[in-house]
């Protein structure tokens, strides 16, 4: 062979050989290009195919109280699907839907009617309705276990927790605040299909609880829904457009109760109004009216330029600013600090104001925390308002000594007031003592924080001793006083501005009572705030009973005792059988228990027989009875200690 046809044969296998390698280079490139770099996205074409997905809600983390008591729970419900593509006898199918959902025939022959290849029929329905749909093993009609929100105590602490909706996303409060911690991971309803697209395979991926928090509050469940029955019956006297309530450790910041009224049931949210879901402690911001003046005594104590005793002219009930008229509700003359303080005098309170300056005391009002936000990290709040001292009339300047130009929210309000109680400290609220994951083990806590410290602790000394007055028969809210305890506080009356006029309405007020118990270590700040009493609108008539019943009731819950020296003065003051309204009555059977728990034998003063019998056998007392009626005197006296006797003899006599 000769050289020349070797070459070409060379030639020819190279050539040949090179095909065979551009081809399997091709190949290979395209394989990785196939396998590597587009793996994800053909697979997600290829699963469109024949797997489909339906996203299913996530479970949502428990609510719990400071307790332990659930607030807000996720339950198994059952939801029920249908492939109508895959349903032969439509008209069966929908009669036996309809029977057992509750569902009109025409709805559910709908539903069915088309050929999709998914829809939901019912959504969240009870297990046992649930189980009586699987029972009837309807051709492509299946149930999948969802779970739903519920939340066990209904109206209790509503505004406070909010609600979720359909699809377990928090929508209102807490519930929309942290949803991102209270929500699990998501589930997936997945189907295969066939060529056909038709259905053959049902599976739900059971996904861990991995991320998914609980909340453990500050709030206490029992003392919110005293809260919310005292502020609820006191709306409903007064015929007011609503109420607002909370009760605050001025120690840590805590929120022990946050009642709103009227309220709401989270579990049927969508059958009020969305005004109705608002938290109005937070987001609804009122002229505070006379319960400033405890922070204008605070703020003129504090720069020294004035002493308790420091008196001024209150001239009579009648003072003109400029143009404008100022009146108290009673005349007055001399009088000193603390009682223009006592007595809620407005003209006093400009002439002390004026001592201090507008733009000092709007200084002190900010570090009270008024202007704005307290930073308890809950949807909503507003900062409320304190105008510039540029902007600021005369007029203006006069009537912020007595509450009204300036606005605040009951928040605010609390905690100036905590700041007082406390010793002269800022705190910022909480509502979330901590969060908590499935096995309760504590992932983040929440710890009390002082913003600043706004006034000394002798200054808060005074104006608490001063406050005190506020609740005795000399000061303007003496339905505040509550048996046993010192309390201290201040009343405030403001009138709203009416939206037409854009003047100071006549008619509509808001009532406010802002106070702390014991004045010796006080354990609770409690501020009441009623809206739109009819008839009496002051502060110290409306706002003040809240104030003594949900502050009597809290007190005997937490076991604070009381001082007996005072529950005896109380008990002295009706030495016989008198007529009670029901809110005496309450407050006598209160005291009476917090007696029997220290030991100590109850005044029967004005008790039938048979009840006198009663709580002295519970005492294990023998009760010797003289007479018949009422109980008018008794042998051994009221407060004695009960471990020393073994008889008491009790008089009776005949009412009138």
């Amino acid at each position: 062979m000769k050289v020349r046809d070797k070459k070409w044969i060379r030639f020819r296998i190279y050539l040949v050989a090179g095909f065979y390698l551009a081809g399997l280079g091709t190949i290979l490139a395209r394989a990785y290009q196939l396998q590597i770099l587009e793996k994800d996205h053909l697979e997600s074409i290829a699963r469109q195919g024949y797997i489909g997905t339906t996203k299913l809600p996530p479970k949502r983390g428990t609510i719990y109280d400071r307790e332990g008591h659930e607030l807000a729970v996720s339950i198994e419900v059952g939801s029920v699907y249908a492939h109508p593509n895959r349903i032969k006898d439509k008209n069966t199918t929908a009669r036996s839907l309809s029977r057992v959902l509750g569902m009109p025939l025409d709805e559910t022959r709908e539903l069915i009617k088309g050929s999709q290849s998914f829809v939901w029929l019912a959504r969240r329905i009870p297990t046992s309705r649930a189980e009586k749909v699987s029972a009837l093993d309807l051709e492509g009609v299946g149930v999948t276990p969802e779970t739903r929100r519920y939340y066990p105590c209904k109206e209790i602490a509503a505004h406070l927790i909010g609600f979720a909706g359909t699809d377990n996303q928090g929508l209102e409060g807490l519930e929309k605040r942290y949803d991102k911690f209270l929500r699990g991971p998501q589930h997936r309803l997945i189907h295969m299909r066939d060529a056909l697209g038709r259905p053959f395979s049902i599976s739900r991926p059971v996904a861990p609880d991995q991320g998914m928090q609980n909340l453990v509050l500050t709030i206490d469940k029992d003392i919110q829904y005293k809260a919310q029955q005292v502020l609820k019956s006191a709306v409903e006297k007064t015929k007011a457009k609503s109420g607002h309530c909370l009760v605050v450790d001025p120690n840590t910041g805590e929120i022990l109760a946050m009642a709103v009224v009227p309220g709401f049931n989270p579990n049927i949210f969508d059958k009020y109004k969305p005004h109705e879901w608002r938290n109005r402690t937070i987001t609804d911001c009122f002229e505070p009216g006379s319960t400033i003046k405890a922070f204008l005594l605070a703020a003129c104590l504090e720069e020294s330029v004035v002493s308790p005793e420091t008196t001024f002219d209150c001239e009579n009930g009648a003072f003109r600013v400029g143009r404008h008229l100022i009146h108290d509700t009673h005349e007055y003359g001399e009088l000193s600090v603390s009682d223009i303080v006592v007595h809620s005098s407005n003209i006093g309170a400009i002439k002390v104001g004026a001592r201090l300056g507008y733009e000092r005391f709007c200084q002190y009002l900010r570090k009270f925390g008024f202007g704005s936000k307290t930073g308890i990290n809950l949807l909503g709040e507003r900062s409320g308002f304190i105008r510039p001292a540029k902007d600021t009339k005369p007029i203006g300047r006069a009537t912020i000594c007595f509450g009204q130009g300036a606005t605040a929210t009951s928040l605010q309000l609390a905690m100036a007031m905590s700041t007082i109680a406390n010793g002269g400290k800022l705190l910022r609220p909480y509502v979330v003592k901590s969060m908590v994951d499935a096995s309760r083990a504590t992932i983040k806590k929440t710890y009390p924080k002082m913003l600043r410290r706004v006034i000394s602790p002798g200054t808060a000394r005074e104006v608490a001793r001063i406050l005190e007055g506020v609740t005795t028969d000399r000061g303007t809210a003496p339905q505040a006083a509550i048996p046993g305890y010192k309390a201290a506080g201040k009343t405030g009356t403001s009138q709203k501005v009416d939206p037409e006029t854009k003047a100071y309405s006549r008619t509509k007020h808001v009532a406010t009572f802002a106070g702390f118990v014991p004045v010796d270590g006080p354990r609770l700040v409690i501020v009441a705030v009623i809206d739109e009493p009819k008839g009496i609108s002051y502060g110290g008539v409306v706002s003040g009973p809240v104030f003594r019943e949900v502050g009597l009731w809290t007190l005997n819950h937490l076991r604070i005792n009381p001082q007996i020296r005072l529950v005896d003065h109380v008990d002295s003051t009706a030495p016989g059988p008198v007529a009670k309204d029901p809110a005496s009555e309450e407050i006598e059977r209160i005291a009476l228990e917090l007696r029997v728990k220290a030991g100590l034998l109850p005044d029967f003063t004005g008790l039938g027989m048979r009840e006198v019998l009663k709580q002295g056998r519970s005492l294990g007392l023998r009760v010797i009875p003289e007479g018949t009626g009422l109980a008018a005197e008794q042998d051994p006296s009221p407060g004695s200690p009960v471990q020393e006797m073994r008889v008491v003899k009790v008089r009776f006599r005949p009412p009138g």
